[in-house]
């Protein structure tokens, strides 16, 4: 049972089955292997060592891990039969997801659902041996949303239902797991689950894995390994304290990154990517990192993370954004928008077709119809002194993030006279006395350079306002050209095709 237990030529279910859901995926086996692999070599030969996926799903975590152990401590434990029940009864642990994931876990690390049944490797005491799964009760409060998971009760109590109360995040399951078996690890390693929906979808969706990494983090292990969507880096709903924390403690020594996620999980769509990294407690220093886009690998290279309030996804960049803030020109995002700029939302109905009445301002929205559209002046909740100017509308929703390349970075700007509005589809520049001055504007946010220069901030397919916070306001005086602001810049010939490989022409 042992020789079969570790052998590497068997067909492998797990790196073939299929996800229950996307915030929920199944990790394969390589994948795994990638993650254990960023690990000092000391700790697969350490027996004093005590490892935890706090969200299991495959057991494929805690299966990879036990093969590992199995070979480095081999000298440690001569006789292979002492070696594994050592390494699963006294090492390994997991808690499961859920009650289908626990069974899915013992069958993966114990080859039998039941760990203390005939069938299992090593013969525990009570048939969940070290994958703890039990029920865990949410927090709500009196509004009805857990305070720990920020869960809706309408979404997760449902009869018949998991209720995803994840139990390495909920002070209920922390109480039990440690008079079981007691939380103090010296790994914790892991996928967990993305996002808890809010019941509406979308941005009503609440992250989960920075909760399971800074619960991680709580537990003061001496290594953390994850892999977590990579939104966090730039952006993503609540997340500004959390990437503060990752960037500025200096214990992430390896960063690997997937702007495109299918390239690591095929099939599954994560916008902004997914990466994985290695927290080391008691080695603080920069980073090794890594981004691989398809065929493409650059790094690793060392890394300061804590260099901008983001993390600059990619690292040729930094020189030519130096260049730029070095200047300590006035941001661009000082004349861009906010959300919602007219407090119209981008399902907005009450505006009219056809001809235009006195009162009636032209509306911008998302629709393919080109008939002109028009909404009352009175219906305006905002920025009511912009109405009367030149404005340049450009739309909130853009490329995907830049999963591939070159890419537009935004979707295509136009200039609005005065008397013209917009539903939340879009945001607005300006506004603009002239006609001259938005055009300029335009113009300005058409060039590669200033793209380019969204793209490190912009994460995911939203284009907000924030992503313009390191876009210089220029004279708005003239029709401006890359050629100029390369020049303008100091951008080296090198520099400019970096950029031009990033960046596509904005089609006319």
């Amino acid at each position: 049972m042992v020789t079969n237990y570790a052998s590497t030529n068997q067909p492998d279910i797990l790196e073939v089955i299929a996800n229950l859901s996307n915030d929920a995926v199944f990790t394969p086996p390589r994948v795994v292997n990638a993650v254990l692999d960023m690990l000092p070599a000391t700790v697969w030969s350490d027996p004093t060592l005590r490892w935890l996926d706090p969200a299991s799903k495959t057991g494929v975590f805690p299966r990879e891990i036990t093969k590992r152990l199995m070979v480095g401590l081999a000298e440690v434990f001569p006789a292979e039969e002492k070696r594994l029940k050592h390494i699963l009864t006294k090492m390994v642990f997991a808690i499961a997801t859920e009650e289908i994931t626990g069974l899915m876990s013992r069958r993966s690390l114990y080859c039998s659902k039941d760990a203390s049944g005939e069938m299992s490797v090593v013969k525990f005491s009570e048939s969940a041996g070290n994958v703890w799964q039990k029920r865990v009760e949410h927090s709500f409060d009196s509004k009805g949303r857990c305070e720990e998971c920020k869960g809706t009760r309408v979404e997760l109590e449902k009869s018949g239902r998991d209720n995803k109360a994840y139990a390495f995040i909920h002070s209920d399951g922390h109480d039990q797991i440690n008079k079981e078996i007691n939380m103090e690890f010296d790994v914790i390693i892991g996928n967990p689950p993305y996002q808890m929906s809010g019941g509406g979808g979308g941005t009503n969706d609440t992250p989960l894995y920075n909760v399971f990494t800074q619960e991680a983090i709580k537990l003061n292990p001496r290594y953390i390994a994850m892999i977590i969507p990579s939104r966090w880096m730039a952006g993503g709903r609540g997340l500004d304290d959390f990437r503060a924390q990752m960037l500025r403690a200096n214990r992430i020594r390896h960063l690997v990154d997937y702007p495109n996620a299918s390239e690591l999980f095929p099939g599954v769509e994560i916008k902004g990517g997914v990466c994985y990294f290695l927290w080391d407690r008691d080695n603080v220093g920069k980073c090794q990192m890594t981004v691989i886009r398809g065929s493409e690998k650059h790094g690793p290279q060392a890394r300061d993370l804590g260099e901008f309030d983001i993390l600059v996804r990619d690292s040729r960049a930094v020189e030519i954004l130096n260049k730029i803030l070095k200047k300590k020109e006035t941001s661009f995002a000082d004349i861009v928008s906010g959300d919602t700029p007219f407090g119209l939302p981008s399902n907005f109905t009450g505006y009219r077709k056809g001809s235009k009445q006195t009162s009636d301002l032209k509306l911008y929205l998302r629709d393919v119809n080109r008939v002109e559209k028009w909404v009352n002046v009175d219906l305006v909740g905002k920025n009511t002194s912009a109405i009367r100017k030149w404005k340049v509308f450009v739309p909130e929703a853009g490329s995907d993030g830049g999963q591939k390349l070159p890419d537009i970075v935004l979707g295509k700007p136009f200039v609005g006279g005065p008397g013209s509005v917009s539903t939340q589809t879009f945001l607005y520049i300006g506004p603009f006395d002239t006609k001259v001055e938005a055009e300029s504007s335009l113009s300005y946010v058409q060039t590669r350079l200033v793209r380019f220069l969204i793209s490190l901030r912009k994460i995911t397919q939203h284009a907000m306002k924030s992503v313009y916070t390191w876009v210089p306001q220029q004279e708005w005086d003239h029709a401006w050209t890359d050629a100029e602001l390369y020049k303008k810049y100091g951008i080296t010939k090198d520099e400019q095709a970096h950029i031009e490989s990033m960046v596509k022409e904005m089609p006319a």
